[in-house]
């Protein structure tokens, strides 16, 4: 087994795993006519995504707490920059709202200039949910482990191709910091989301990838793709047979992505507290945590200081994790 140094090797954690956070919703709001039309929400990533799923699932109970129709529109780019500066640009009533993630806040120190600012140019609501990535290669690779992968990219460095959905992404910075740990060299091939990475991996375009696991498990479970370790915590509950980085020997290597609800600065305090316990109401439904939970995510509602606070830590995170693997802002 590959060893890399342990005190490196505790400065690479990536993500948090703590989710159980306490909830302060505030009472007595006095009630308005929002919302009184469509609200649009903006998910900046590639249809059938991790976010793409996690927003249409949410979205649909939404709806029936609001009373209004929550449309979900797909605004792919730039690590999800575009859809970002979209909305930061957007009116602040209440009717545009941004899927807002771990990539949101990785941006704005991958990218020179993102076109926004994570933590001023939003006011961030509340977490939905995490999810754990998982690493996958083609089954006629004939690897079934992560050590064999970094064994072969030892014996060819650079020539194994990885793909990520682009520059930033949880997928991007996993793989970088597995690439460090183990002192092995790669390929980044990006992709303008998770979906196109894993069907060029289908496809054989490239040799493996890291993906959010909403996206990989259908082609694990179909066998079209074998998944070597998922990065969380613990085994993801849709891949029990699959073990951690943590128990193949990288107990630091954790990856958790996260994402949550955004609306543009200067939004309405009263607006901000309507969508948040509509939110949080949401996420409490049986059938909506279900649906989560079978997508390969875990509903993990969040205060809205707390939610913040998670993506700070990412841009700090992302910025010290730069250092370490030597990578320039794009």
């Amino acid at each position: 087994m590959i060893k890399a140094n342990l005190q490196r090797r505790k400065t690479l954690r990536f993500g948090s795993s703590m989710f159980c956070l306490a909830l302060t919703p505030h009472s007595g709001v006095a009630q308005s006519a929002w919302p009184s039309r469509p609200i649009r929400w903006i998910v900046p990533f590639l249809p059938g995504t991790a976010p793409d799923i996690t927003v249409r699932i949410v979205a649909e109970g939404l709806t029936a707490k609001l009373g209004q129709p929550i449309v979900v529109e797909n605004k792919a780019g730039a690590a999800g920059s575009i859809g970002a500066r979209q909305v930061a640009k957007s009116a602040p009533d209440g009717y545009t709202w941004l899927y807002s993630s771990t990539t949101l806040a990785a941006s704005t120190q991958m990218y020179k200039a993102p076109g926004y600012d994570a933590l001023k140019d939003f006011e961030h609501i509340s977490r939905l949910a995490v999810s754990d990535v998982t690493i996958l290669v083609h089954p006629e690779s004939g690897l079934r482990s992560t050590k064999q992968l970094i064994e072969r990219m030892q014996q060819a460095p650079g020539q194994l191709n990885y793909g990520s959905g682009g520059v930033g992404t949880p997928a991007h910075l996993g793989a970088e910091l597995l690439l460090y740990t183990t002192q092995s060299k790669a390929t980044h091939i990006p992709f303008k989301g998770a979906v196109e990475s894993v069907n060029a991996l289908i496809g054989r375009q490239i040799d493996f990838t890291f993906a959010i696991s909403q996206v990989g498990l259908p082609h694990v479970k179909s066998g079209r793709l074998v998944a070597l370790a998922v990065t969380g915590c613990q085994r993801n509950g849709q891949l029990p047979n699959i073990p951690t980085l943590q128990e193949q020997g990288w107990p630091d290597l954790v990856l958790v992505s996260f994402g949550g609800v955004s609306v543009p600065a200067g939004t309405s305090a009263e607006i901000r507290q309507k969508i948040f316990l509509a939110v949080h109401e949401t996420l409490s439904m049986t059938t909506v945590r279900e649906k989560l939970v079978a997508s390969g995510s875990l509903p993990a509602a969040s205060s809205s200081d707390e939610f913040i606070d998670q993506l700070r830590r990412e841009v700090n995170q992302t910025s010290r994790m730069m250092k370490i693997a030597k990578l320039e802002p794009q």
